[in-house]
């Protein structure tokens, strides 16, 4: 979440927006993107009541005004988050790759590297899932400022209007709308079984994998 949300902030500041560097936001220190009710209290509660934990990182600040293109500089900024994220799934794939190397070269540092890898294949599960769904096209997710701009622009200002109710319908869809969530996830699960497929013959076997 740290780096989905470094990219928006990145990005805003190429395309001529310093307002996340100017408050300090602009940075790798996780601290600095917690939030109290989106990284905190959100993910107890969800766990609690729906049985799995669902939060966020507090949202770098921008100012689309100050884009040198708005319209660019929207829907730029909107992706960056989502592309940082698929960029460190495919990382993260390579490294798995690279720690089976080390592992078989060198016995000795076969369990950490095990432990290392394992750590990978969740973040690289992980990594996929935060882009799908920011991907999705509900206020205030990264996926409607794209939408927003490709529709006619009395649907995009009736589109926008939505964006008061943003976060009831993500807790519609995530009490209720299940069914919706796995098909959009579908690519998903494609995605990271593919990438267990491809990666299965250079995953380590040890204690922390068996």
């Amino acid at each position: 979440m740290v780096a989905h949300e470094y990219a928006h902030g990145y990005a805003a500041l190429r395309q001529g927006d310093n307002t996340a560097l100017m408050l300090g936001r602009l940075t790798w220190n996780p601290v600095k993107h917690i939030d109290p009710v989106m990284t905190l209290l959100l993910p107890i509660i969800t766990y609690f009541t729906m049985g799995f934990a669902f939060g966020g990182a507090k949202p770098v600040p921008v100012n689309p005004r100050l884009y040198r293109n708005f319209r660019r500089g929207d829907i730029i900024v909107s992706l960056a988050g989502i592309v940082t994220n698929c960029l460190l799934a495919v990382v993260l794939a390579g490294l798995v790759w690279v720690l089976g190397l080390v592992g078989r070269a060198l016995p000795v540092l076969n369990n950490t590297a095990s432990l290392l890898q394992l750590a990978f294949m969740y973040g690289i599960m992980i990594n996929l899932i935060l882009a799908s769904f920011n991907l999705m096209p509900i206020p205030p997710l990264d996926g409607s400022h794209v939408m927003k701009h490709l529709l006619p622009a009395r649907l995009a200002w009736s589109y926008q209007r939505v964006s008061g109710y943003g976060f009831l319908l993500l807790f519609a869809l995530l009490s209720f709308g299940r069914p919706v969530l796995d098909w959009w996830m579908t690519p998903v699960h494609w995605l990271n079984d593919a990438a267990i497929h491809t990666l299965s013959p250079y995953v380590l076997l040890s204690p922390w994998t068996s």
